[in-house]
């Protein structure tokens, strides 16, 4: 079966609850070629994968997932059923099946230890050839850089700007996330010229998948997976 070129992400969010083992499953099964998770660090230093910095949006408890050890936050339920997954049994499912967007929720220091945790995890498992690291704190990012020379690296930015094209060489990173909002046939084509891959963000709207679907190079990030695996088909 073709894969989707697109990034699940956190899962399949439109069908099953985000960031959840359940969601993950299914954009193996809609072929998607990338899928995109958020690690954070439990109290007794786990990586984790939700996306908030509290479990309250998500989850039948409350508190900053910082505060609760992963016991505590193994006896919470999203939508019911669901676990909150560590980071170990996502890259267990998700073997072999794609390209994992491991994206550290880090702020500042909020987690002291995320860059060595997760990628200790990545490289104890095999699976560094299988993943990317991305974050909007790019300071994170130049951690992970001087810790893993061969690790690939991803920058997230809310709006696009030119000083982003110098940090990347510096970087040596191949991904770039940048809000739809942001986004011009300029910057598309710099991302070409300097042979970076580019992601769109949220492109979750027909008339937008269109648009994207004329630049080949594009790799969007989309939560409306059998939305974008229909149109792109066609296209």
């Amino acid at each position: 079966m073709m894969k989707v070129k697109g990034i699940a992400h956190r899962g399949c969010p439109s069908r099953y609850p985000e960031n959840t083992l359940i969601s993950f499953k299914e954009a193996v099964k809609l072929s998607y070629s990338y899928l995109e998770l958020d690690v954070q660090l439990s109290k007794d230093g786990v990586p984790v994968i939700i996306h908030d910095t509290s479990v309250d949006r998500m989850t039948n408890g409350q508190g900053r997932v910082k505060d609760l050890t992963l016991v505590e936050l193994k006896e919470l339920r999203i939508g019911g059923t669901e676990q909150i997954p560590t980071l170990e049994e996502a890259l267990t499912l998700l073997r072999d099946q794609l390209i994992i967007d491991i994206e550290l929720k880090q702020m500042g220091n909020l987690y002291p230890g995320l860059e060595e945790k997760a990628l200790t995890m990545v490289q104890e498992m095999g699976m560094l050839d299988q993943v990317f690291f991305s974050s909007f704190d790019h300071y994170s990012m130049v951690k992970l850089r001087q810790l893993e020379p061969k690790a690939e690296i991803g920058l997230i930015n809310h709006s696009a700007s030119p000083a982003l094209f110098p940090f990347l060489k510096e970087l040596n990173a191949r991904y770039l996330s940048i809000n739809l909002d942001y986004v011009t046939p300029e910057l598309i084509q710099r991302c070409e010229q300097e042979n970076i891959i580019f992601i769109p963000y949220p492109v979750d709207q027909e008339e937008d998948m269109q648009d994207m679907l004329r630049y080949p190079s594009v790799l969007i990030c989309t939560n409306e997976l059998e939305r974008w695996a229909s149109i792109s088909s066609v296209g």
